[in-house]
């Protein structure tokens, strides 16, 4: 592991500012199947590369099951009104409701995902969700939600993660991203979730800016560079990565001497292809190095779980 120091800011061609949104919505009928595509091209020369292939294969899933589902719940609009006035996610996790698309989207990724390749262990956990009661699934729901999930059953809560991640990111892009504000340190301000990663991008309007990338609802919300997502320091920061690494130009770890923790950084302005989740997962050798140095990893992905 290399540790590379704090970057240089890259140049804003002259004549362009950057003024990026503090929020941008996601596009659930496109941001799955980006990423599957994202994984596939990861997989083919990788040593995760069968693990890539399912991965990508469930989010194809999460792709296809859409057309046709049931139209979402949002909040009541006094409840969202509220939310902002006091500063809270106005996609309240605690008020989670089973409403009839999330038993559709539940329905649909198990019955989809039982036609694409996995390990056997996956395949035995897919049984074993497969086979929940109402009461199960409603535990389940409610530990992937709280990022609380038991050891012995991540496998299973892959597949419980990834309907969710589908079910809250159409929550999501149905949100006016201007009407979003800043909830807490390190939290998604359309659902108060934690991170995947975050991204430096390229878009117009905001070249050379960060953005963190919410593991659950896919928003993506403006983040200062050279500053801690996950307590906020500026000072004692670094950016590690894998010395002769194929990604290492691209895909860095922002580790923190303040709270000993860290957030992978994407330079997606640099290659737009970039995925905050699934490029967080193909970067695993990063995250072992640095659990190595005493690093704990502040972002959540439900396919590294355990890590």
């Amino acid at each position: 592991m290399t540790q590379v120091g704090p970057p240089q800011f890259d140049p804003i061609p002259i004549g362009e500012i950057a003024q990026p949104p503090f929020a941008r919505l996601p596009d659930p009928t496109s941001v799955f199947a980006r990423r599957a595509g994202r994984l596939r091209s990861l997989a083919q020369r990788h040593r995760l590369g069968p693990y890539l292939k399912f991965i990508a294969d469930l989010c194809d899933v999460q792709h296809r099951l859409q057309p046709g589902l049931p139209e979402v719940e949002l909040p009541p609009a006094e409840d969202i009104v509220r939310a902002r006035q006091f500063r809270m996610p106005p996609l309240d996790r605690k008020r989670f409701t089973r409403e009839a698309a999330v038993e559709a989207t539940w329905r649909r990724l198990l019955a989809l995902a039982d036609g694409i390749a996995m390990p056997d262990d996956a395949r035995a956990a897919l049984k074993r969700v497969q086979e929940v009661d109402s009461v199960g699934q409603a535990a389940m729901l409610g530990a992937a939600l709280e990022n609380a999930i038991p050891t012995e059953a991540l496998a299973d809560h892959i597949f419980v993660s990834a309907a969710l991640q589908v079910h809250f990111a159409r929550l999501a892009s149905r949100l006016d991203a201007k009407a979003l504000v800043a909830v807490g340190q390190s939290l998604c301000p359309a659902c108060g979730s934690p991170p995947a990663a975050s991204m430096v991008v390229g878009w117009s309007g905001a070249l050379n800016t960060r953005f963190c990338a919410c593991s659950l609802c896919g928003t993506l919300w403006n983040y200062p560079r050279i500053k801690c997502v996950l307590c906020g320091a500026t000072a004692g920061i670094a950016y590690q990565e894998v010395a002769g690494g194929s990604d290492a130009a691209t895909v860095k770890a922002e580790t923190c001497e303040s709270c000993r923790g860290y957030l992978k950084i994407l330079h997606q302005q640099t290659n737009p292809s970039l995925d905050p989740v699934a490029d967080d997962v193909a970067t695993l050798a990063l995250d072992l190095l640095l659990r190595e140095s005493g690093y704990r990893r502040g972002a959540v992905n439900p396919f590294l779980l355990g890590y």
